[in-house]
């Protein structure tokens, strides 16, 4: 019969109060998926958004003993999701703002076989201070032109292994990280995230800026349009009516031959023309 436990280590003691601090502290709370994700990618993120965005490793026996004692609202759905290995993301911006921000913060990492290339893989002519050996069959094999000089590895010329979309093997993958050539464009998306008790998944997190901005100026135009017609007057809309209004009020007179200063003109003229079309239609001859 176990006895129930009444200690627990250190390093999980910390973690279960620094996530129920930091639970009441931010906004917002998410959780990353970490099956994809490279500890590199983590790294430079957290030098990135210090002081906006919190990144806390965890267990996941520990989050849910911490996060069921506050019974914060929808904390139940999360919890479900706090499957495999996780990390969570506190924040005071929202959960979408979030998201945005993580995709722009994209990082180059290295290369692992089967990867396929963000870029076009530009290898310099340099000196790669390698010594020969093997790595000189995996530059043949990449068709990488070297040569042997003061006892390294020198590549001749400029050459490019592989393109933009190319899949990169396991070989030529090792070749690039010795380089220290990082290939592939990696971000991090939320996997479901919590704000104010609402639940959002991965999917409803994703917002697609262009089609938003495109409604967004659609939108601003007919409520620019229905106010000019109406006449209901905006500081964005006053110059249009106006403009309209002018417009109209020019042409009224015009049609109903009340003459003013602006259109005396145009009024003679419209009266020219016609007597002259009837002159013509009745073949009157003036002496």
């Amino acid at each position: 019969m176990h006895e129930n436990r009444t200690t627990y280590p250190e390093k999980k003691t910390r973690m279960y109060c620094s996530i129920q601090e930091m639970s009441t502290k931010y906004k917002s709370m998410a959780l990353i998926r970490l099956e994809k994700v490279r500890a590199s990618q983590i790294l430079e993120l957290k030098k990135k958004l210090k002081g906006d965005v919190e990144f806390v490793s965890i267990k996941n026996r520990v989050v849910v003993h911490a996060l069921e004692k506050l019974a914060l609202p929808g904390i139940e759905k999360m919890l479900r999701e706090l499957t495999g290995q996780c990390m969570l993301v506190f924040s005071n911006m929202s959960p979408f703002r979030l998201n945005l921000l993580l995709a722009k913060n994209k990082t180059m990492v290295a290369a692992r076989g089967g990867d396929v290339a963000s870029i076009d893989v530009v290898v310099a002519a340099r000196n790669t201070g390698i010594a020969p050996g093997p790595m000189l069959t995996e530059f043949k094999d990449a068709g990488i032109p070297t040569k042997i000089d003061q006892g390294t590895i020198w590549i001749a010329k400029d050459t490019t292994p592989a393109k933009k979309g190319d899949i990169i093997n396991e070989k030529l993958a090792s070749m690039l990280g010795k380089l220290d050539i990082k290939p592939i464009e990696a971000s991090i998306s939320l996997y479901t995230a919590m704000e104010d008790g609402i639940n959002y998944t991965q999917e409803e997190l994703v917002v697609d800026l262009d089609h938003i901005t495109d409604m967004i100026a659609a939108s601003h135009q007919e409520a620019v349009n229905l106010s000019v017609e109406t006449g209901y007057a905006t500081p964005d809309t006053i110059l249009p009516i106006l403009a309209k209004a002018s417009t109209a009020a020019r042409s009224l007179s015009i049609e109903s031959g009340y003459m003013t200063q602006e259109t005396q003109n145009d009024i003679l003229f419209k009266a020219h023309n016609q007597a002259l079309s009837i002159i013509k239609d009745t073949d009157y001859t003036p002496n």
